[in-house]
C-alpha cells in the first residue's frame, strides 16, 4: 500500500508477482476465503480451488463453487467455531474484517502502481506488531498480529492476507 493505500486498479491487482500468489495459495489452501462479489468476478477461474470460497453480494444468490451471504456477519455466522477466515477483498469488505481480524499478511511492493483505484482502509498500526518480515526482490512478505485486546466474533480466526505499496 503506497502513502494512499493502493491496493487494486480497474478490477485486478495492479501488479504480477507469482511469488505473492504461490505464497497466497500456501496460506489459504485448506481454508475458508471470503470475498464480495467484484473481488469473485476478478478472479480468472472463479472460485478457488482447495478452499472453501464465500462471496459476499446483495444482488447475487448463487456462484458456482461458493457459498454467498448477503453480510459479512452473515457469513461468519455461517462458518465453524475456530474456523480460520482469510478475508481477501475488496476494500469494503476489508473495512468490515479489520476491526475483527487478528492477523494481517502483507506483502510490501517496492514499486508504486501508477493507476490504482482501489485502497485498503487505514488502520492503527499501533494496535498490531510485526511478527515476521522475509524481504524479497522488489517486496517482502510480512506478517502482523492484533496486540492484545483483539475483538472476537464467532470465535473464529479473522485474517486479511493483502498486498502494501511503499513509494520507491
Amino acid at each position: 500500500m503506497s502513502a494512499h493505500g493502493a491496493i487494486g486498479s480497474h478490477g485486478t491487482l495492479p501488479w504480477h508477482i507469482q511469488e505473492d500468489l504461490d505464497h497466497f495459495k500456501q496460506l489459504t489452501w485448506g481454508h475458508t476465503v471470503l470475498m464480495g462479489r467484484q473481488t469473485y468476478e476478478s478472479l480468472p477461474h472463479g472460485a478457488l480451488p482447495g478452499r472453501r470460497n464465500i462471496v459476499l453480494s446483495h444482488t447475487m444468490r448463487e456462484l458456482p463453487g461458493c457459498e454467498v451471504y448477503a453480510s459479512f456477519e452473515e457469513a461468519l455466522h455461517h462458518c465453524r467455531l475456530n474456523e480460520q477466515v482469510f478475508v481477501m477483498g475488496g476494500a469494503s469488505v476489508y473495512r468490515e474484517a479489520l476491526p475483527i481480524a487478528s492477523h494481517l499478511y502483507i506483502t510490501i511492493v517496492e514499486k508504486e502502481p501508477a493507476d490504482a483505484d482501489t485502497f485498503f482502509p487505514t488502520f492503527d498500526e499501533s494496535e498490531w506488531r510485526e511478527v515476521k518480515h522475509e524481504q524479497h526482490a522488489g517486496f517482502a512478505f510480512t506478517e502482523w498480529r492484533r496486540n492484545t485486546g483483539l475483538k472476537k466474533v464467532n470465535a473464529n480466526t479473522v485474517i486479511i492476507p493483502m498486498v502494501k505499496y511503499n513509494k520507491l
